[in-house]
C-alpha cells in the first residue's frame, strides 16, 4: 500500500477540520479519534518504509562486496598489481560511505511528498486549538521526527546508490579489456537493481488516487496552509517562491527587479538592433549551450551524481518485476470449466482458484485449486452434489501480444464424496498434463482486470479410467 494514499488524505482531512471542528462538536460528531488514527498510520507506514530500506541497503552492500571479492581474485591472477591497488582503494572507499551513513547529511533529492507531509504536520503544531482534534502536540511531534528518521534512512540510501556508481564506473574503466565482462556484468545489474529498488520506494511517496488529489486541491485552497506552505516548505528553502503581492515586505523584496515582460522587450530590442542575423545567431547560440549543458549532465552521472533516468548498463535487459514487492507479483483468479452429463455422471463445473507469481514480464507461474460441483442429470432433474476436488499448477509464457502458452500438471478427485475422509484415498486422484494456449483479454473494471481464455488439451486424459474430456475450454477472471 502505498505511503501517501493513507498518508495524503489523513493530513488533508486534519487541516480542513480545524476550522469547523467546534460546530461537529456541538453536532455529536463521534470521530474524535479520527485524526489520532492517521498519525498512528503515518507511524506505522514510515516504520515499514524505514524497515525495508535498511534491509535493502545491507543485503545490496553484502551481495556487492561479496561478487567485488569474487572478482578481484580472479584479477589478481591476471595482474597482482591492480587486484592490490583496487582491494586497497575499495577499502579507503567503503571506509568514507561508513562515515557519510553514521553522518548522511541532506537528502540529495527534493521528494514533494515528503515536504508535503512534514510541512503539514508543523502547520499542525502551530494551531492553537490542537486539543480540541484529540490530539497532542507531542504526538504530532512523535510523528514528525518518524518522518525525519525515515528521511535519514533515506539519505543513507542515496549515499549507497552513489558509492555503488562510483565502484561501477572505476572497475569498468579499470578492467574493461582485461576478459572480466561476466563479473562486471553481475556488478552492473546489482548496482542498477539497487537504484531501482530505491526508486519504487521513494514512490511509495508518491499519490496517484484521486481521493487524495481532490483534498490536496481543497487544501490549496486553505490560504494558512498555502502561506504556510509557501514560507516553511524545503522548496521554499530551495528556492524563494513568490508571496502574497499584498504583503509589503514582498513587494520591498522585489522592488527595483525587472519584470518579464521588459526581459523580453530587452532581448527583442538587441536582437533588433544586430541586423537580419541576429536572431539566427542567437538561436545558433542557445542550441549550443544546450548541448554543452547535456555534456555536463552526462559527466555528472558518470562521475556518480544521479539523474531522473536510471544508467542501464550495456547489453542489460533488466526485470522490472524484481524490485516490486511479493505482493504486487501476485496475481489472484478464477476460472470455470463446465461439462455435460455423461451417462451416469451429471452436469457439473469446476470451479478454481489460481495464485500466480509473476517471474517477468512474460512469465508466471502459479499453483490452484479446483472444486467439481454437480447440478444433476438435466434441468427437471437439479440436484447439487460434490463431484471432485483438484489441485493445480500452472506455468504461463508470453508469445505475442495478448497470446500465452500455458502448461500445468493438476491432480484430481473424480469421484463423488459425501466426506472429506474419503478424499485420503489416493489412488482415487488421477493427474491431467495440460499444454495449450490463452488469450488475456484486458477489463476496464475496477474488481475484475482481466478475462483469460483458455484452450487446453489434457494429454494424460487417454489412460485414465473412466477416461474424461481431453479437450478443456476454460474461461478465467484476475482480480
Amino acid at each position: 500500500m502505498h505511503l501517501n494514499r493513507i498518508l495524503l488524505p489523513g493530513i488533508l482531512c486534519l487541516c480542513l477540520t480545524l476550522p469547523c471542528f467546534a460546530q461537529q462538536q456541538e453536532a455529536g460528531d463521534t470521530s474524535l479519534d479520527f485524526s489520532e488514527k492517521f498519525l498512528r498510520a503515518i507511524n506505522r507506514q514510515a516504520s515499514s518504509l524505514g524497515h525495508k530500506l535498511d534491509k535493502t541497503t545491507d543485503k545490496a552492500l553484502a551481495r556487492w562486496q561479496r561478487q567485488e571479492t569474487k572478482l578481484l581474485r580472479k584479477l589478481a591472477k591476471k595482474d597482482p598489481a591492480l587486484a592490490a591497488q583496487l582491494k586497497t582503494d575499495a577499502a579507503a572507499q567503503t571506509a568514507k560511505l561508513q562515515q557519510q551513513l553514521s553522518n548522511p547529511g541532506e537528502l540529495q533529492q527534493y521528494l514533494p511528498a515528503l515536504d508535503t507531509l512534514k510541512t503539514s504536520l508543523r502547520f499542525l503544531q502551530q494551531k492553537p486549538d490542537l486539543a480540541k482534534l484529540g490530539l497532542k502536540n507531542e504526538q504530532v511531534s512523535g510523528t514528525l521526527d518518524k518522518l525525519k528518521g525515515m528521511e535519514g534512512q533515506l539519505q543513507q540510501a542515496q549515499a549507497v546508490q552513489q558509492f555503488l556508481q562510483q565502484r561501477r564506473q572505476l572497475l569498468k574503466e579499470k578492467l574493461g579489456n582485461l576478459g572480466l565482462a561476466k563479473e562486471l556484468k553481475q556488478l552492473n545489474k546489482q548496482a542498477y537493481y539497487y537504484s531501482a529498488q530505491l526508486k519504487e520506494y521513494q514512490s511509495l511517496l508518491k499519490d496517484h488516487k484521486k481521493a487524495a488529489q481532490k483534498g490536496l486541491a481543497m487544501l490549496r485552497k486553505t490560504k494558512a496552509f498555502e502561506n504556510f506552505m509557501r514560507r516553511n516548505s524545503q522548496l521554499a528553502s530551495l528556492f524563494r517562491l513568490p508571496g502574497d503581492p499584498n504583503d509589503p515586505a514582498q513587494a520591498a523584496n522585489l522592488a527595483g527587479l525587472q519584470t518579464r515582460a521588459q526581459v523580453n522587450n530587452l532581448i527583442q530590442n538587441q536582437l533588433a538592433a544586430g541586423g537580419p542575423n541576429a536572431q539566427t545567431q542567437f538561436r545558433q547560440n542557445l542550441q549550443d549551450a544546450q548541448s554543452q549543458l547535456s555534456q555536463l549532465k552526462d559527466k555528472i552521472i558518470k562521475a556518480g551524481g544521479s539523474s531522473s533516468e536510471l544508467d542501464m548498463p550495456d547489453g542489460f535487459k533488466p526485470n522490472p518485476e524484481k524490485t516490486k514487492s511479493f505482493w504486487k507479483r501476485v496475481e489472484l483468479g478464477t476460472n470455470i470449466q463446465s461439462q455435460r452429463s455423461r451417462g451416469l455422471l451429471p452436469a457439473s463445473s469446476d470451479i478454481g482458484l489460481s495464485l500466480g507469481y509473476k517471474l517477468n514480464p512474460n512469465s508466471i507461474i502459479g499453483i490452484g485449486t479446483s472444486y467439481k460441483v454437480g447440478w444433476g442429470k438435466d434441468i427437471r432433474h437439479i440436484k447439487i452434489s460434490h463431484q471432485g476436488l483438484g489441485l493445480r499448477s500452472f506455468i504461463d509464457y508470453k508469445l505475442k501480444g495478448s497470446f500465452w502458452l500455458t502448461g500445468g500438471y493438476e491432480l484430481n478427485y473424480q469421484s463423488g464424496f459425501s466426506d472429506f475422509n474419503e478424499l485420503k484415498d489416493l489412488s482415487r486422484w488421477q493427474p491431467s498434463g495440460l499444454i495449450g494456449v490463452s488469450k488475456v483479454v484486458s477489463l476496464q473494471s475496477k474488481l475484475l482486470k482481466k478475462t483469460k481464455l483458455m484452450l487446453l488439451w489434457d494429454f494424460l486424459s487417454y489412460r485414465q479410467k473412466p477416461r474424461t474430456q481431453a479437450v478443456l475450454f476454460r474461461v478465467g477472471y484476475q482480480f
